[in-house]
């Protein structure tokens, strides 16, 4: 699978036409990705596993520590999350295209692929808030773009 994965971020960072991935658009990415779980794999190999709750938090794994405060918003033509507490939040910002039952996941800084995704229908894998809850404070919302309309998670 790990080869499969890693032969297609190739083809698709270098010989594969852009045309060949349909872009979602924000209301498609919230469509496919709220009550989901969304797994995968980034360029550099590493692999992530977040449930995306209707709420407004993404539990699970980003790749680097279980989330314990992330959250997920979509934006006209990206998706959004965020981790951390507001003094030290971090933002990451993706378009996503779709490829057959592949989602690919840009940079929307750079437009370079950070990631290949697939969507397992709700959460398989139990992620969970740990009886923690956390509560997504819409600071990402407060750009210049109007986020989709959704209520955020509250505690």
């Amino acid at each position: 699978m790990l080869r499969l994965v890693l032969a297609l971020l190739a083809a698709l960072a270098s010989s594969v036409p852009a045309s060949a991935a349909e872009r979602l658009s924000g209301e498609a990415i919230e469509r496919a990705f709220r009550g989901n779980t969304v797994s995968g794999r980034y360029t550099n190999g590493g692999f992530f596993t977040e449930y995306h709750d209707p709420n407004g938090q993404a539990l699970g794994h980003n790749g680097w520590q279980a989330n314990t405060d992330a959250c997920w918003i979509t934006k006209p033509d990206r998706i959004c999350y965020y981790y951390g507490p507001q003094s030290d939040r971090t933002v990451h910002c993706f378009s996503v295209e779709m490829s057959g039952d592949l989602y690919v996941l840009r940079n929307s800084g750079n437009g370079m692929v950070n990631a290949l995704a697939k969507i397992e229908p709700g959460n398989p894998r139990g992620h969970t808030d740990n009886g923690t809850p956390w509560y997504c404070d819409g600071l990402i919302s407060r750009g210049t773009e109007p986020p989709m309309s959704r209520k955020l998670a509250r505690r």
